[in-house]
């Protein structure tokens, strides 16, 4: 790799035009905004530094390693934010940008494009709410404020409107028009510009084919090597230092390359968009989609190394796309059903290994609600509460995901929980708890991520098809300075009230409309409308935990410690024995 000859920005136009500069996969998409695109155009016409480039030179017969994709010339938040593939063919070498395609794309949107971004306050769904601008550049006068020297705009051409002695909007890739120097002047003479002495006008417009047609501004590093593996390691260094590139980056690079019937980037994509609109919502991305696809595909490196990535790996994914997607929503589809959410499910791979089962079951599409699995869903819940609740996924999974997989490899009669909890429990990531780790447990409070799936967890027996409350025993509303006043809770006593109404021991699940019933009714009001005799009232407290004694607002502090006792009892008999079958 070495440093080359500087070329001029008309140069690397003309070449992003002709797809001589093309994009290879592994680059993130355009993500500046108009205001970045104008200041890059004021630091050229000053002088300042813009920064070197990288490009990768391909020889023609290693284009169909990669897959490449054009410049933007014209950007649209709604309807054109991703990049166009190209077929590369012929002969020629092609010049591939590792580093530099923001600014360079920039480039291409102010002098041969248009940008388009939505106004606030009009629907998605509203062509006038995403207006085309292009960009001009005021001849007159600089800017009064913003800091820089010279206003450049991204403008509708409606509002481009010239104001005698104050505004004069030059069409910025109109400068392509001008085959000298002196053709600047000579317009800025023709349109009147220049009168009164005036000098900005030319001097600007001047400058501007300069910085366009005669500097060499662009500084660049060209990498030569065909090695892929060494090439991808560089951009990966070089990138390192904005967002941090995955190396799901560039599985996706060598995915969009090596398959042969499917855009691996778009199904990929678009499965991410699919499974986060089920239910609640969640919060996949591609880095999850593609360890599923290395794990369900019994791909044995599922690393995120570029040795995991060969071609041969990549074709086996594209075989069993749909096989691999179909698991992936049957799943999330399951969960949902249980409740999750993306605030809930803490940790998204802990759902690989019940894809992974599901799909060796051929993808039952009932296995969400057919009493035929109900079991399996009882042991796969387990196995989902306890791998969020263990953290069993944080650090390295790669290595719990292999030992998981190896099991579930084994058919069996159900999914096989004890005997993944048998496999790691001489392990670190042993899934059994200790009374330490139920303590900590019952330290979540309300609206934490984690104390979802305790209470799941304290409340098998729920039905989570239908809609349920994550519900304060106490309602909330009573904890106030007002009540507490009201009920004669001494002031130095509050903050038992005050401080712990948000506790685990204060919370409960109930179905939909009984939590809007219940509502802000004191717990021992409604517990008497609620449960009219002994018996109801028996199985209340033992189906929620509730312990024996006062139910009044003013025991309150008595009554959390009493149910943390026995949701702690409950946890141990759950959580911490190894004796359950599955």
């Amino acid at each position: 790799m070495g440093f080359e000859k500087p070329i001029t920005i008309e140069k690397v136009i003309r070449g992003i035009q002709e797809n001589v500069y093309v994009l290879p996969s592994i680059q993130r998409e355009f993500i500046w905004d108009n205001e970045q695109i104008e200041n890059l155009f004021d630091s050229l016409m000053r002088g300042y530094p813009i920064g070197s480039f990288l490009f990768w030179s391909i020889e023609p017969n290693h284009l169909k390693d990669f897959q490449f994709y054009r410049f933007m010339d014209h950007y649209h938040e709604r309807d054109y934010r991703h990049n166009e593939p190209i077929e590369l063919i012929g002969n020629n070498t092609v010049i591939a940008v590792l580093d530099g395609q923001q600014r360079l794309t920039a480039l291409n949107i102010g002098l041969k494009g248009w940008y388009a971004s939505k106004i606030p306050y009009y629907r998605w769904n509203s062509e006038k709410a995403f207006p085309h601008k292009r960009l001009y550049l005021n001849l007159l006068t600089p800017p009064e404020e913003n800091g820089n020297a010279f206003e450049f705009r991204m403008l509708q051409e409606k509002d481009a409107i010239n104001i005698e002695g104050k505004k004069y909007w030059f069409l910025v890739e109109d400068i392509f028009q001008f085959n000298e120097i002196e053709d600047a002047l000579y317009y800025c003479i023709e349109k009147g510009l220049t009168e009164g002495k005036r000098t900005f006008p030319s001097t600007a417009l001047m400058e501007l084919y300069r910085v366009i047609k005669e500097k060499p501004i662009i500084n660049f590093f060209l990498e030569e090597s065909q090695d892929l593996d060494k090439v991808l390691n560089i951009f990966i260094r070089v990138n390192s230092g904005g967002t941090i590139l995955s190396y799901s980056d560039m599985l996706l690079s060598i995915a969009t390359a090596a398959w042969k019937k499917l855009d691996a980037r778009k199904v990929i994509y678009d499965l991410v968009e699919s499974l986060n609109d089920i239910g609640e919502k969640f919060a996949f991305d591609k880095d999850f989609v593609l360890k599923s696809s290395l794990v369900i595909s019994d791909i044995p490196t599922i690393e995120f190394r570029v040795s995991s990535f060969t071609r041969e790996n990549m074709e086996k994914i594209e075989q069993n796309w749909d096989s691999i997607a179909t698991s992936l929503f049957i799943t999330v589809e399951l969960i949902s059903s249980w409740g999750f959410s993306w605030q809930t499910l803490v940790s998204t791979y802990a759902i690989i290994p019940l894809a992974y089962y599901i799909n060796n079951l051929g993808n039952p599409s009932n296995i969400v609600i057919s009493p035929k699995f109900a079991e399996n869903r009882k042991f796969m819940l387990k196995w989902l509460q306890t791998a969020i609740l263990k953290r069993t996924f944080s650090g390295q999974p790669d290595s719990v995901l292999r030992v998981i997989r190896r099991i579930l490899q084994t058919p069996t009669d159900g999914f096989p929980y004890t005997a993944i909890l048998n496999e790691l429990k001489t392990t670190p990531k042993s899934m059994l708890f200790t009374n330490e780790e139920i303590d900590g447990l019952l330290s979540y409070r309300y609206n934490q991520p984690y104390t979802f799936s305790v209470l799941t967890v304290l409340y098998p027996w729920l039905k989570y098809d239908q809609q349920f409350h994550v519900d304060h025993i106490f309602p909330r509303a009573l904890f106030t300075e007002k009540e507490l006043i009201k009920h004669s809770i001494p002031r130095e006593k509050w903050s038992l009230w005050l401080d712990h109404f948000n506790d685990l021991g204060n919370l409960q699940l109930l179905q939909g409309p009984e939590n809007i019933e219940k509502s802000a009714q004191p717990f021992d009001t409604w517990l008497s409308k609620e449960c009219r005799t002994p018996e109801e009232l028996s199985n209340y407290k033992k189906l929620h935990y509730i312990p024996e004694g006062s139910a009044k607002f003013e025991d309150f502090p008595e009554f959390l410690e009493k149910r943390e006792n026995l949701l702690r009892v409950k946890l141990i008999e759950i959580l911490g024995s190894s004796t359950q079958s599955g």
